[in-house]
């Protein structure tokens, strides 16, 4: 964001540089991005030589030559191995091994599923040296990858079969049978071509949201029903013509139409007489927003930012972001982001350590400390920021970033890319979870792109329309907001949106929590968000290709977790949920939602380690505390013999305690009873609802 309204507009009338060209399918390549098991490394963390040097993309150079950033057995065994997974699911056709050195040691890859089972897909029982210095092992799916998405993948080599160290690089899944290596190894390849095209032109919102003064900086909240924007001069700023710069918004009336409502300024605070105000981003709910600047006194100060959140009697006074090191040498052009997920922020700003003018780097919420508790009043604290590498970058102002979502499709505005004008809108997609490897940016197109000045690129989750400011064909020649409807090749992964409340399971009443929401299958926490204090009402958003579990959190209760599958998502959903926190006293009940099991079994799958770890941790933190687990089955087949299900319950519980002892909770402190299908929560009479009546739950029994 420009903050020096005075100066003369961002105008160029450069030639064309890039022609568009029609999409093709883009590639969906995924690098491990964990790994959950290993046999042996020659070193441990993230050391040279490590099992979590096969993570990523390939970066081990060069090739043929022991390198330290690849893993090494430890062990010279014939049955060595690495197990890793994928930061999400896909309909695997292809899997992708770089030996970068000492290759043909591999004797068999299994991809694991989504439940974590094992599906073998290679097999070479007579494992040996190869004539070549490094290999890139690719292996087909085959017959039918169809029959279950992928979300890992596990490596077996007879390291004793070919003498010296043996190394792997990376590992890698694919859904199209495209080369996923460049042949020097220099990086992943893409099938997207150099540019897109829309699939329409612009079209200007209209004077409902567009004035004859400047009207810039677009930010659409995630469900797409609320559009955020600045004017500039405008006569209905705070301090009127003579105020550079306002917050105003307005509503989506029709979504058919695409039809808004009068537009009506935010109010103060945050906006004030005298300051050019502005908002770089919303979250899921629409009821925190990212400000550009700090507000000392009522004064906006062009040092860093804010968050302000939404209440019935209008928006907070603006609280300060702390983050570790911050610096912007250019006060004048700042912008910033505030990731869907709540894991991340995006800064815009001119640091020593950058490329030259506007870089884009990321800062992360800083872990809470030993000891203290994470809540709604405690300000996050955010890290040091970290540049988004040379991909993203360039010696000229790359700014105006926007994350989709997905938490992986990056838009932003770039004077050094080059293209149609002086800035042009691109998109990237980061690689994997180090935030410094992205796809190479490809240009957004004529249709989006022109001579003229063109950013504030902003997408709602379903991924339809896009919004951005433009310096052509605006009211009385000014800069106004423009909607384009994208193309596939531009739309971010498909998300689940998930709205409700959290509410106290005893009174209903509502509560003020931060809920948490994870991968079931990696445990990886994947976003934070809030509910609001005045009704509980609370937004997520969730990327597809993952099977999420997602709790409330707030003191003196204990959460009761929900999940959804969004493994096979293909299109955009919303969905309502509201979530459930039990007081924590004698006799309250508080059901495991993500315990699973296989289908009339007692065996615990690796999805349901999330929430028992958490279990475990509540055992810890209250050492007094003591539990009933108490096991329920359906009814099906009671009506012939009740005693199978009255068993499986048994056996369930049984389960569920032992894994719990084996984590250190003293036996003594955990009772168990099955209960089968003798209470039931909801009807049996058909599987939609049948299901809610097979879980697992605890009583306390002392606190």
């Amino acid at each position: 964001m420009k903050l020096n309204i005075s100066a003369a507009a961002l105008l160029s009338s450069a030639v064309a540089l890039l022609a568009a060209t029609p999409p093709v399918r883009a590639q969906t390549v995924l690098w491990a991005t964990k790994v959950v098991d290993v046999s042996s490394e020659k070193a441990e963390g993230k050391a040279p030589y490590s099992s979590a040097k096969a993570l990523g993309e390939p970066n081990a150079l060069p090739l043929g030559a022991l390198s330290a950033n690849a893993w090494s057995p430890g062990k010279d065994g014939a049955t060595e191995f690495i197990e890793v997974r994928f930061a999400r699911s896909v309909l695997a056709q292809q899997l992708t091994v770089v030996e970068n050195f000492n290759p043909g040691a591999i004797t068999k890859i299994e991809l694991i599923d989504t439940k974590g089972e094992p599906h073998e897909i290679y097999a070479n029982p007579k494992p040996g040296p190869i004539p070549d210095a490094f290999r890139t092992l690719t292996v087909k799916v085959a017959p039918d990858p169809s029959k279950y998405r992928t979300a890992g993948a596990r490596i077996t080599l007879g390291a004793s079969k070919v003498t010296g160290i043996n190394q792997i690089d990376a590992i890698g899944v694919a859904n199209v049978l495209e080369q996923m290596v460049k042949k020097d190894f220099a990086g992943p390849t893409t099938a997207d071509v150099a540019t897109v095209q829309a699939d329409s032109t612009l079209r200007n919102l209209g004077p409902n949201v567009n004035s004859r003064q400047t009207d810039t900086h677009p930010v659409i909240s995630p469900d797409g029903r609320t559009l955020f924007f600045a004017r500039q001069n405008h006569p209905g700023n705070v301090g009127g013509t003579a105020d550079p710069q306002d917050i105003w918004f307005s509503k989506l009336t029709s979504g058919k139409q695409q039809t808004w409502s009068p537009a009506k300024n935010l109010g103060t605070p945050p906006n004030g007489p005298e300051d050019p105000n502005g908002l770089a981003s919303v979250s899921a709910d629409g009821k925190v927003a990212l400000l550009i600047g700090v507000y000392e006194e009522g004064f906006m100060r062009p040092k860093g930012f804010s968050t302000s959140r939404r209440s019935p009697g209008g928006w907070s006074v603006p609280r300060k972001v702390e983050i570790d090191n911050y610096r912007n040498d250019d006060p004048e052009h700042i912008d910033g982001f505030l990731t869907t997920s709540g894991k991340a922020l995006l800064t815009a700003v001119t640091r020593p350590d950058g490329r030259g003018g506007q870089d884009l780097f990321v800062s992360f919420p800083k872990p809470v400390p030993v000891g203290e508790q994470a809540s709604p009043n405690r300000p996050v604290q955010w890290s040091k920021p970290l540049n988004l590498g040379p991909t993203i970058n360039t010696a000229q102002a790359d700014f105006a970033p926007f994350l989709a979502s997905d938490d992986k499709t990056l838009y932003f505005a770039s004077e050094g890319h080059g293209g149609y004008g002086k800035s042009d809108i691109f998109y990237a997609k980061r690689l994997d979870s180090t935030w410094t490897h992205w796809s190479t940016p490809r240009n957004l197109g004529p249709v989006v792109n022109s001579p003229d000045f063109d950013a504030y690129y902003t997408v709602s989750a379903a991924g339809d329309h896009a919004y951005l400011v433009s310096a052509r064909n605006g009211t009385g020649g000014s800069k106004d907001i423009f909607r384009v409807a994208l193309a596939p090749a531009l739309k971010p992964e498909m998300v689940t949106l998930i709205a409700g409340k959290v509410l106290d399971a005893s009174t209903k009443k509502p509560i003020r929590a931060i809920i948490h929401y994870e991968n079931l299958l990696t445990g990886e926490e994947i976003g934070v968000a809030e509910s609001s204090p005045v009704d509980g009402s609370y937004t997520i958003v969730l990327p597809a290709g993952v099977r999420y579990g997602y709790r409330a959190e707030a003191p003196d209760y204990l959460a009761e977790s929900n999940n959804l599958d969004a493994t096979s998502a293909d299109k955009y959903s919303e969905q309502h949920q509201d979530l459930y926190l039990v007081p924590f006293r004698v006799g309250q009940k508080v059901r495991l939602n993500n315990i699973f099991f296989p289908q009339s079994r007692y065996i615990l799958q690796p999805s349901s380690f999330p929430e028992l770890t958490r279990l475990v941790k509540i055992m810890r933190d209250y050492p007094t505390l003591e539990i009933l687990i108490g096991g329920h089955t359906d009814n099906q087949g009671d009506d012939v013999n009740p005693a199978p299900n009255q068993k499986l319950s048994e056996d369930r519980v049984n389960a569920v305690k032992k894994y719990l002892v084996s984590k250190g909770v003293a036996a003594s402190r955990l009772q168990t009873q099955g209960f089968g299908g003798s209470q039931p929560i909801a009807s049996n009479a058909q599987e939609e609802t049948r299901r809610f009546n097979r879980r697992v739950e605890f009583t306390i029994t002392k606190k």
